[in-house]
């Protein structure tokens, strides 16, 4: 009876197949969890402690809706330091999903083409679909490479948008100098957004280059939750071109109001700590992961990140996650939540080493069938 009221909106996409593998897990005992997209090591407690005092002084308000002055204040002065363009303003979203979703109501009427990269990550394809927008595959199998002739292949002249995540989930891949560099041109010269989401930056294991550097209209997308642990404190910033962000702006007074205020207050704490050992270890527990299933499955070594999107040995990758998850209780994402294909699966190494030994001896068993 209740569905007359809903929208078609609601219905032109699925539930999260990430969110249903967290709900079985939620289920087994003592799983082996390497599902989910958060770093496994806490918030640096100097920002533990910031947040507290900026609760504990009264901080608890709506913060200005671009953020708040002095987080405002470093993150420009960054922006303009490193790029040194005429027209590039920033703000404070709340969290990188937040700014993503304000990007593309600023941006995307319905029947505009979205271009992304096959696997991509999950909100892509979801909040295109939620705006009438068209989401436009390009296929990166099986190295995950991404092919800029491609990209200019696939543009219309619907093209509103190109989504560039790199380093990439789910596959970790990493776009070379040269990669960026093209895309940003191309995007330039075809008139195109090129949105470059960049949350996993400080995870990166080969050389990071942006294509901001290349071309000033990009919009990029960054935050705070996967470099220092704080993914529940919702604080991320975008920034681009001025009429772009202020158009987001616009559309975050009536959505979201705000970052959370204490946490914006903790992040100027936090983005001055060292987490250079949080990086080495991660770069460590890839080698282990990678080295632990190579022999069994055809798997690309991820250039950063914190993912692995191996090759299922036998059957579809969803019948392959039901067996881990209901005879080993393992608990890994099959490849179609992020795909046209039910090939893959991914695994986050964002996890203890007793978790991912206990998951190499479950991955080498599995390969068996």
């Amino acid at each position: 009876m209740t569905k007359q009221w809903l929208s078609e909106r609601a219905f032109s996409f699925e539930a999260s197949g990430i969110r249903k593998v967290f709900d079985l897990g939620a289920k087994l005992q003592n799983p082996i969890n390497l599902s989910i997209g958060q770093p496994d090591f806490d918030v640096p407690l100097a920002a533990k402690q910031a947040a507290c005092e900026a609760i504990m002084a009264g901080k608890n308000g709506y913060s200005p809706t671009q953020g708040v002055a002095p987080l405002l204040t470093h993150l420009q002065s960054e922006v303009d330091a490193k790029y040194q363009h005429a027209d590039r303003k920033v703000f404070v979203t709340s969290g990188t999903s937040g700014g993503l979703m304000l990007l593309l109501m600023a941006t995307v009427n319905p029947g505009d083409e979205v271009i992304m990269f096959d696997p991509y990550f999950v909100m892509y394809e979801a909040l295109t679909k939620m705006l009438g927008g068209v989401p436009v595959l390009i296929d990166t199998y099986p190295d995950f490479v991404f092919d800029v002739q491609k990209i200019a292949d696939a543009i219309t002249p619907k093209t509103k948008v190109i989504l560039f995540n790199s380093p990439a989930n789910p596959s970790g891949a990493v776009a070379s100098a040269q990669v960026a560099e093209e895309v940003a041109k191309l995007a330039k010269e075809k008139n195109v957004l090129l949105v470059s989401d960049e949350i996993y930056d400080l995870f990166c294991h080969e050389p990071f280059t942006s294509p901001v550097q290349f071309n000033d209209q990009v919009l990029v997308l960054g935050g705070y939750s996967k470099s220092f642990g704080m993914p529940g404190w919702r604080v991320g910033f975008a920034h681009g071109p001025g009429e772009i962000i202020e158009q987001m702006l616009k559309i975050q007074q009536y959505t979201f109001v705000c970052a959370p205020q204490p946490f914006q207050w903790a992040a100027m704490t936090a983005i001055h700590c060292d987490m250079s050992a949080e990086i080495a270890h991660y770069k460590r527990k890839r080698d282990m992961l990678y080295d632990g299933i190579k022999e069994d499955y055809e798997v690309v070594k991820p250039g950063g990140a914190f993912y692995m999107f191996p090759k299922a040995p036998w059957g579809t990758a969803t019948e392959f996650v039901h067996k881990a998850i209901t005879e080993y209780s393992m608990l890994i994402i099959p490849g179609n939540v992020f795909s046209k294909r039910d090939t893959h699966f991914r695994i986050s190494y964002a996890a203890s080493d007793a978790t991912i030994e206990r998951g190499i001896e479950a991955f080498r068993k599995l390969a068996r069938g």
